[in-house]
């Protein structure tokens, strides 16, 4: 199974709430949203590109909480409910209970790399990574990520979480494949080099 991360990050390299001012207000962060303005036409037919192929999600709790407190509920006949709806979802948590809301959706028990790792060695497809900032910092630290999609947005925050953080881990990556949408962001495809 191949791993992909997908994130939407500044150049400064803040990824937290990207996509709602309430979305993650931990440590005072008041720059919620930063995201949204960005969004065109390109950046829907790319996401939407990724969205069409197969493969499982694996998400942090706190990302499976926000996209499951939207999507399940937009009835509109939007093609994204059906297809995350469909897809199997591997949910990292410590906190919360079985059975899981969603439908298709599993708590990874035990230790979580030790999981990803039997997932990745054990089955096809791709394995992606949305948002989850936490769990894919762990999964960096144990090089388990095949390929990350990175949304760079020109915005400098200078705070927030960041997706790289100051904790000696070393990731040596390749550009594969760049995008850049109406708005300047930057859609890159980074692999291990």
């Amino acid at each position: 199974m191949k791993i992909v991360v997908t994130m939407s990050m500044t150049l400064d390299g803040v990824t937290q709430a990207p996509g709602r001012s309430d979305e993650d207000p931990r440590d005072g962060f008041r720059h919620g949203g930063w995201a949204t303005p960005y969004a065109d036409q390109v950046m829907g037919q790319a996401m939407g590109e990724r969205m069409a192929a197969e493969g499982a999600l694996l998400l942090g709790r706190r990302t499976y909480e926000a996209l499951y407190a939207f999507w399940p509920r937009q009835t509109d006949g939007n093609p994204f409910t059906e297809k995350l709806n469909r897809t199997r979802k591997y949910v990292a948590s410590r906190t919360l209970p079985e059975p899981l809301p969603w439908v298709n959706s599993t708590l990874v028990s035990g230790d979580l790399l030790d999981s990803v790792a039997q997932l990745k060695a054990g089955e096809d497809g791709t394995l992606s990574v949305i948002g989850s900032v936490d769990v894919v910092r762990q999964l960096m630290r144990r090089h388990l990520i095949d390929e990350y999609l990175l949304l760079i947005h020109p915005l400098v925050l200078g705070s927030g979480r960041r997706l790289f953080a100051d904790d000696d881990t070393v990731e040596k990556l390749r550009l594969v494949d760049s995008l850049t949408t109406t708005t300047g962001v930057i859609i890159g495809t980074y692999r291990p080099a």
